[in-house]
């Protein structure tokens, strides 16, 4: 097992209200693309793991509703399984689709037994636009086994806030460009006690990575 540098919860709740990723994208296109704020992707190969949290965080309790438009609990419907958890929307035009792509291409990788029991859910923090409909249809582009979950937008950042993310409502700028901020991290919750004992940001979700520490993560325990 590798060394890994512990972070208090609360240090990271702190941080993640400052550190948020601005995602703006074009009206007249959707939104989906031709966004001013565009993450910079580094050159290097990244090579530093996922945080281990000296104070896991308890999974949110969140009932939303998923891409078939039923009522999804998230604390019932993934109570005893490896979860990656990530608060984003399908109009951003750069974090959110990489992030979400990283972990497809990682878990392309892992066994037939591997793959059945994670689970990867993506709640949206822009429900105005992100019926069923179209988070379903922007997941399957993804990986058709994500879950995405949609509702009142109140409840998804209360939630979100019990994590350490932050995500503010989504707001349209003078030229029309429609922009909404949201925390990049991505949380891996044990199947041993459905805490969130891992946490990814936006610099250390490459496929390596997640393909490398995934296996530990679904059977429990800290890469």
């Amino acid at each position: 097992m590798r060394n890994t540098t512990t972070i208090g919860a609360v240090a990271l709740a702190a941080a993640g209200v400052l550190a948020l990723a601005g995602c703006g994208g074009s009206a007249e296109e959707g939104g989906k693309s031709g966004g001013s704020d565009k993450a910079v992707a580094s050159g290097a190969p990244q090579k530093k793991g996922g945080v281990v949290l000296d104070r896991p965080f308890e999974k949110p309790d969140l009932t939303l509703t998923d891409t078939k438009g039923e009522k999804y609990d998230l604390i019932e419907e993934t109570k005893g399984k490896p979860v990656l958890l990530y608060f984003g929307y399908t109009h951003c035009p750069d974090v959110c689709p990489l992030t979400m792509s990283n972990i497809a291409v990682a878990r392309s990788k892992l066994t037939a037994e591997q793959k059945k029991q994670l689970r990867v859910v993506f709640v949206t923090s822009d429900p105005k636009r992100d019926t069923p409909k179209e988070l379903g249809s922007w997941l399957r582009g993804q990986d058709p086994s994500f879950t995405g979950l949609t509702g009142d937008f109140d409840t998804i950042q209360a939630g979100a806030r019990t994590v350490g993310v932050s995500i503010e409502p989504s707001y349209k700028k003078k030229n029309g460009d429609v922009v909404s901020s949201h925390g990049a991290q991505l949380l891996a919750f044990s199947p041993k006690d459905d805490k969130a004992h891992v946490l990814y940001t936006e610099g250390n979700t490459a496929p390596q990575i997640l393909e490398k520490e995934l296996p530990a993560i679904i059977k429990g325990e800290n890469p």
